[in-house]
């Protein structure tokens, strides 16, 4: 693993960010006897909602974004390919589309990020059906620049993490030293039946419904040993946000007890320390734990160019969730255990650059601003 190099005390990587996928990749990208069948976006428009930044799908004004929100650089998700995913929860599943259709999205995306590889920090989109084609997959994007892999966290119901399936992934995953990307909104179970959902079930899902699937997934790959026969793999858990993940392990080392009967030799905390990061944005009670614990697991991110993210607003989230913390813990939190999981030198940071207030682009009411708020008060919530 590469060293971890510093650019000053409050470098600033994004661990969540995303690419805007032109929608008609693969009605042009994939070959002639899969086109009738390609994912379509029709309600997607450039300009609009997820695509409002050119940012998204072109490099150059990427780095001019990241220039204005100080962000040196950027861990990519993609936007659109997780309904490579969904599309066989409504269809017949097809191994042959569904790995042609990852291919075209992993060229696009090698190809984007070929325009800056050090800032740029691509992860090849694959399904994990075929372990075989997955590996090789895996290896392929590997030697074409990418830094990771990005796949489902609900797994469809007759792949669990606690199988077997999976096993040979893992060791090649731990041996290549690829970390995986698990982002919210990707796989199956309620991300594919929350269609047409009223405002009421939105709200009640993502208060709670991410978290969920996070802690099933953590709990049942730490149970079940994934941890204790892969002590080199990574695990980077994307926009889930942190302060909920201390009072859950220690929980779960309470109801996990000694665990011999499991076979595990450490305690469910104790992998989740070594081998899994999970990203915050405005955060304020993950931010606050930081004086005690997450330090080394805990990494910000911005979300860009998503509506649900906060860019272009980096410098007031610093001084609302990381001022006040020693400079040690920025440090790691804002960019060194960022390049620690991805074994990546930090980049130089990008000269500032302006930007255009964005706030009526979209409603945003969980965007606070430095200066506006604050998070030391006595009450819960954000309620003032």
């Amino acid at each position: 693993m590469v060293d971890v190099m510093t650019s000053g005390p409050d470098a600033r990587l994004s661990g969540d960010s995303h690419v805007s996928e032109p929608p008609d990749l693969w009605v042009k990208g994939l070959p002639p006897r899969f086109r009738n069948r390609a994912l379509q976006f029709p309600r997607v428009a450039y300009g609009k909602f997820n695509h409002s930044r050119p940012g998204g799908w072109d490099p150059v004004e990427r780095l001019k974004d990241m220039a204005a929100d100080g962000i040196a650089a950027e861990v990519l998700y993609p936007t659109l390919a997780k309904g490579i995913f969904e599309q066989f929860f409504h269809q017949p599943f097809d191994p042959d589309l569904a790995k042609a259709c990852e291919r075209v999205y992993n060229d696009w995306m090698i190809e984007f990020c070929q325009a800056a590889p050090d800032r740029l920090w691509g992860q090849a989109f694959i399904g994990l059906w075929d372990i075989d084609y997955a590996i090789q997959e895996m290896q392929r994007t590997q030697r074409e620049g990418l830094k990771g892999v990005a796949t489902w966290i609900a797994p469809p119901d007759e792949l669990p993490w606690t199988g077997d399936h999976y096993e040979r992934f893992w060791s090649a995953a731990e041996e290549m030293r690829v970390p995986i990307g698990f982002h919210i909104n990707t796989g199956f179970g309620a991300y594919v039946t929350r269609h047409h959902e009223s405002r009421f079930e939105s709200v009640s899902r993502q208060a709670y419904g991410h978290k969920v699937v996070a802690m099933q997934a953590m709990a049942e790959m730490i149970l079940s040993g994934v941890f204790e026969r892969h002590p080199r793999l990574t695990v980077v858990l994307a926009e889930f946000d942190c302060g909920w993940i201390p009072f859950f392990l220690e929980d779960l080392d309470r109801k996990f007890g000694r665990g011999k009967e499991l076979g595990l030799s450490m305690l469910p905390s104790e992998y989740f320390s070594r081998s899994v990061f999970s990203t915050m944005m405005q955060d304020g009670v993950g931010g606050f734990l930081l004086q005690r614990w997450g330090a080394d697991n805990f990494v910000y991110a911005n979300d860009y160019p998503h509506a649900g993210g906060i860019w272009p607003h980096t410098d007031d989230t610093f001084e609302l969730v990381f001022s006040a913390l020693p400079v040690p813990t920025r440090r790691k939190v804002l960019a060194e255990n960022l390049a620690r999981a991805y074994g990546q030198p930090l980049p130089d940071p990008l000269p500032r650059q302006p930007f255009v207030e964005m706030d009526g682009h979209w409603n945003r009411p969980w965007l606070k601003r430095a200066g506006a708020f604050t998070f030391d008060k006595p009450k819960m919530g954000l309620a003032v």
